[in-house]
């Protein structure tokens, strides 16, 4: 996989997607930009007993990223973060192309047979709008 020099690994809750791109990232002696993508905040919690669940999602998002430099660091990387809010595949899209990045490192999980047949997935919607290839690790 040689020529890649910016790599994107979008975080899905699994460490294992963010250890295999760390990996190739560290091969390739690549900058390293990883992003974090909350589901968009829609309507009011205030019956729920969340005040502001803005500020909850962030907070937990936030614990991740934390989460992510700490590996990071043990393998003796520096990496970028990022934490955006909004539909998954569009953000990711988005950061692959404002930070011009060579390939998206990203994970998959087992689908039932309900998500194969009425879709939303993810990573399909990436690897059709990705400005660049996308590399997908089982999670």
């Amino acid at each position: 996989m040689k020529g890649y020099r910016k790599v994107l690994i979008a975080v899905n809750g699994s460490k294992e997607v963010l250890k295999q791109g760390l990996k190739l990232a560290c091969d390739e002696k690549c900058w390293i930009t990883v992003v974090k993508v909350l589901p968009p905040n829609e309507g009011d919690l205030d019956l729920t007993g969340v005040k502001n669940i803005g500020d909850l999602l962030s907070s937990c998002g936030r614990s991740e990223i934390s989460a992510m430099k700490t590996i990071a660091d043990e393998e003796g990387l520096l990496i970028k973060t990022r934490l955006e809010e909004g539909d998954a595949f569009r953000k990711i899209v988005e950061a692959a192309e404002e930070e011009r990045c060579d390939v998206i490192v990203m994970g998959t999980k087992k689908r039932s047979w309900t998500r194969k047949i009425f879709g939303d997935n993810t990573v399909e919607k990436v690897i059709r709008l990705a400005p660049c290839p996308v590399l997908v690790v089982a999670a």
